[in-house]
C-alpha cells in the first residue's frame, strides 16, 4: 500500500455485474475512490474494469470467496471504508409451492451472506474508528406483496438486522445506512416473474400468479420504473455524508406504498395490492 493508494477511501460494492450494483461503482470510481466490485460473473464486469475498478468472483455464499476478498483489501489497500451491500435477489411464488430449500437459499443470499461479509470487514473500521456500511433493502422491507413472502421475510429482517448494527456500532464511529428502493428500472423484474409463473402458475395459486406476472410487466414498462440514477444519489448523499441518515427511500412507488401501510393500516393496504392482482 503505497502513499498515493493510502490516501483513497476504499469502496466494496457487492453484486456489481449488473444494475444497481455496476451503477454504484461507475458514482464511486467517479468520487476517485478506489472501488472494489464483486459478483460471481467476473465476466460481466470488464466494463468496470475498463473504468478502473478491481473486479474479483465471489459468490456471496461462499465463505472462502468471501474472506478470499476481504484478505485481498486488507493486503492491498488497508481495509474496507464504505461498504456496500447489494447482492441479492428475489423469490417469488406462493409460500405453498417454493421449497424450503429455495427459501434457506434466499436467506443466504439476502442476508447470512452479507452478515458474514460485514462480520469479516468490521475488525479493520473498528480499528480505524471510522466506516460506513450501506445496505440495500427494498421498499419490501416496509410492505409487502403476495407471492412474495420469502423474499419480503429477508427484506424485513435486514431492516431488524441493520437497526441493531447500527446501534452496536456507534460507539465505534461506523455508520450503518438502509437503502429502500422503489421499482428501479433493472434485471430484477424479469429475473423474478419467469420463475414464480413457474412454481405458481398453473396450481390453486395460478390466477394471482398470472395477474401478479402481467401486473409486474405493466409496471416496468412505459415509464413505470425509476431509473437507477435516483438509488445512485441517494448511495452518494450517504457517503458523502459526515452524519448519514439512517434510511433513504426513493424510486418509483416507495413513497406511496410505504404511507399508506404506516397511515392506513393493513386492511386497506391489503386492498389495495390485492386490486393490482385481480
Amino acid at each position: 500500500m503505497n502513499s498515493a493508494t493510502a490516501k483513497k477511501k476504499v469502496a466494496l460494492i457487492t453484486g456489481a455485474s449488473s444494475g444497481l450494483g455496476k451503477a454504484f461503482a461507475k458514482a464511486l470510481l467517479r468520487e476517485g475512490m478506489v472501488v472494489y466490485a464483486v459478483a460471481r460473473r467476473l465476466d460481466a464486469m470488464t466494463d468496470l474494469v475498463r473504468f478502473g475498478a478491481i473486479t474479483l468472483k465471489m459468490d456471496i455464499t461462499v465463505d472462502d470467496e468471501v474472506r478470499a476478498v476481504v484478505e485481498t483489501i486488507e493486503r492491498d489497500h488497508g481495509g474496507v471504508d464504505v461498504l456496500i451491500n447489494n447482492a441479492g435477489f428475489g423469490l417469488y411464488g406462493a409460500m405453498e409451492d417454493v421449497a424450503i430449500d429455495d427459501a434457506r437459499y434466499q436467506f443466504e443470499v439476502n442476508l447470512f451472506g452479507l452478515a458474514r461479509l460485514t462480520q469479516l470487514v468490521l475488525p479493520s473500521m473498528r480499528i480505524k474508528q471510522a466506516g460506513k456500511i450501506i445496505n440495500i433493502s427494498s421498499m419490501g422491507g416496509k410492505v409487502y406483496t403476495p407471492l412474495g413472502s420469502w423474499y419480503h421475510a429477508t427484506k424485513h429482517a435486514l431492516e431488524g438486522w441493520s437497526d441493531c448494527l447500527r446501534l452496536e456500532l456507534s460507539p465505534f464511529n461506523i455508520d450503518v445506512v438502509v437503502i429502500e428502493p422503489g421499482a428501479i428500472q433493472t434485471e430484477f423484474g424479469s429475473v423474478m416473474m419467469d420463475p414464480m409463473v413457474q412454481r405458481s402458475g398453473k396450481g390453486p395459486y395460478g390466477d394471482m400468479a398470472n395477474a401478479m406476472a402481467a401486473a409486474t410487466e405493466a409496471s416496468y414498462q412505459s415509464g413505470g420504473a425509476s431509473d437507477p440514477s435516483v438509488i445512485v444519489k441517494l448511495i452518494l448523499k450517504a457517503v458523502r455524508a459526515s452524519k448519514p441518515k439512517t434510511r433513504y427511500v426513493a424510486g418509483k412507488y416507495a413513497r406511496p406504498m410505504m404511507f399508506i401501510r404506516k397511515w392506513f393500516g393493513d386492511r386497506v393496504f391489503d386492498r389495495i395490492v390485492l386490486s393490482m392482482v385481480h
